[in-house]
């Protein structure tokens, strides 16, 4: 309605001042009588109102869905009921089909980029594989070199495999109940390589009973190694040690990793999350992509797992994950 009101301003200002003009005139011309104007111009009011209230009933879905601004898809539902809005209809919708046509093509090439991608990593992997089996059985400098450089290239493989599937994350997962202390050491020893190089020894605290956790096996098995490679990289002294602490706290399983790496500034906390941000460290630790822990947040609340972050800056970094025990916090969407 107020949007109508506003669109029929001119049409009043013009009748204001039509009745003005007609009234002046006739007064001019010596014709005084007060109460036929006001008769007439009553008579005038009420004609234009009836006019506005079926101008109004006419047109009035189109102004609901112009002043809810419900986008193109309401207008689909509109009847029109006047010239105007028959040709207004017919252009909004050769503007949808041109928007959905446009909408369309656009996921068609994310889609087909994103399988490319997807088939290049694999690709890739086989080679890396090949490089990594040459050379795992050499003891020489040379050799663990190769190693290591083949461990960082699988890593960044993943990262960006894992990175173009999290938007089908719902096509991809399997919840499962694992047990976290067996899941950590496992992630544990396939960074054993990164560990030793680093000489950063994991210490590894667990409850006596088995902690169960609903979860996804590959994509938490990710979360831990992106946390377990940061944790390694920015640790500021050797030999190092990293704690993985797990228990259980009321109706939740907590498992906490802490460093003694360099420290995060409060002025970085809030923004570690971010795609991309690097952050002070960043600039000092040149392979820092900003994606890591970007890649960890969305996981985990894909997986309804709750991820927390505490930090000083020469003291080191506490990430801990909170589990719910029951499959309901599972989210798939």
């Amino acid at each position: 309605m107020k949007l109508f009101l506003k669109d029929q301003r001119p049409l009043f200002t013009v009748y204001i001042l039509q009745l003005l003009t007609v009234s002046g005139v006739y007064w001019l011309d010596g014709y005084r009588n007060m109460a036929m104007v006001l008769y007439a111009a009553l008579l005038s009011g009420c004609l234009l109102a009836v006019y506005l209230v079926f101008r109004y009933l006419t047109n009035r879905s189109f102004y609901r869905c112009l002043e809810q601004g419900e986008g193109l898809d309401a207008f689909k539902e509109v009847s029109p009921q006047t010239p105007l809005s028959e040709s207004l209809h017919q252009f909004l919708k050769k503007q949808y089909r041109h928007y959905v046509s446009e909408l369309n093509r656009q996921q068609h090439k994310i889609n087909h980029h994103l399988q490319f991608i997807t088939q290049w990593v694999h690709q890739m992997k086989t080679p890396v594989a090949v490089i990594h089996l040459m050379v795992q059985d050499s003891d020489d400098s040379r050799s663990t070199a190769i190693g290591d450089e083949v461990d960082r290239l699988r890593k960044g493989l993943d990262l960006v495999l894992y990175t173009a599937r999290l938007d089908s994350f719902s096509h991809d997962f399997v919840v499962e109940k694992l047990d976290m202390e067996c899941l950590v050491r496992a992630a544990v020893s396939a960074q054993k390589r990164l560990f030793i190089r680093s000489k950063v020894f994991p210490q590894l605290d667990f409850a006596q009973e088995p902690i169960i956790i609903a979860t996804d096996e590959k994509w938490l098995t990710f979360v831990l190694t992106q946390i377990l490679t940061n944790a390694v990289r920015y640790t500021a002294k050797e030999p190092g040690t990293i704690t993985i602490r797990g228990f259980r706290r009321e109706e939740e399983a907590v498992l906490e990793i802490r460093d003694e790496g360099v420290g995060i500034p409060d002025s970085d906390l809030p923004r570690v999350f971010d795609a991309y941000f690097t952050g002070e460290n960043g600039r000092n630790f040149r392979e820092s992509t900003g994606m890591g822990l970007h890649l960890v947040k969305q996981i985990c609340d894909q997986l309804g797992h709750r991820v927390e972050l505490e930090s000083v800056v020469h003291q080191g970094t506490l990430v801990r994950f909170v589990f719910h025990t029951e499959h309901s916090h599972l989210t798939k969407e």
